[in-house]
């Protein structure tokens, strides 16, 4: 298997399906709205981030580096990261979200691969990172653990595994992602 992206540790807790149809069963897929509003409003956080203080991070100094693209082979992850700052206090990893609500689940998973793939690449640690939430313009801080860090490589043995298989895993508990789903058309079981 070639390397898993960040965004399928994301996708696997959003729904494990749609990584299994990325890898398994490669189709066309339809854009969602909401991948196209990300595509747009991307420019428009880079400008602005540029011009921001680090203290929404709280930070006193840093150098913001824009669309880092990391990649591992002993980890046998790749991503490409929005926003890295290096601070004399550490490397923190900044994820940007289109979402209303606050960070989910999957989002702090995506966060924790990017921070093991700064450590690699790096050779530093990184306990922190944070999700920028872009419509409520705020920087979410999250603790790295250890814990953390163990159960996202655990979830990427599952995604390997999974593909290794070629075993379609059960839909997502949560139906209603379902309705923006771009892989809806192709679960029968729904």
């Amino acid at each position: 298997m070639n390397l898993v992206r960040v965004n399928d540790i994301k996708q696997h807790f959003y729904c494990p399906r749609i990584v299994f149809y990325q890898y398994s069963m490669p189709v066309e897929k339809k854009a969602t709205w909401k991948m196209e509003r990300g595509k747009i409003e991307e420019d428009e956080i880079d400008r602005l981030e540029k011009r921001r203080k680090l203290s929404g991070y709280k930070l006193a100094e840093g150098k913001r580096q824009f669309h880092v693209w990391l990649s591992s082979e002993q980890l046998g992850l790749t991503g490409k990261l929005d926003l890295l700052i290096d601070s004399p206090e550490g490397l923190f990893p900044v994820d940007f979200k289109l979402t209303t609500g606050g960070p989910r689940r999957n989002h702090v998973f995506q966060l924790c691969a990017y921070a093991l793939l700064l450590e690699d690449c790096y050779q530093r640690d990184v306990n922190k990172g944070f999700v920028y939430l872009i419509p409520k313009n705020d920087a979410v801080v999250f603790d790295l653990t250890t814990e953390l860090k163990a159960e996202t490589m655990r979830v990427l043995t599952e995604i390997r595994e999974m593909v290794e298989r070629e075993q379609m895993p059960p839909p997502t508990p949560a139906r209603t992602r379902c309705t923006d789903c771009e892989y809806r058309n192709f679960c029968g079981d729904i």
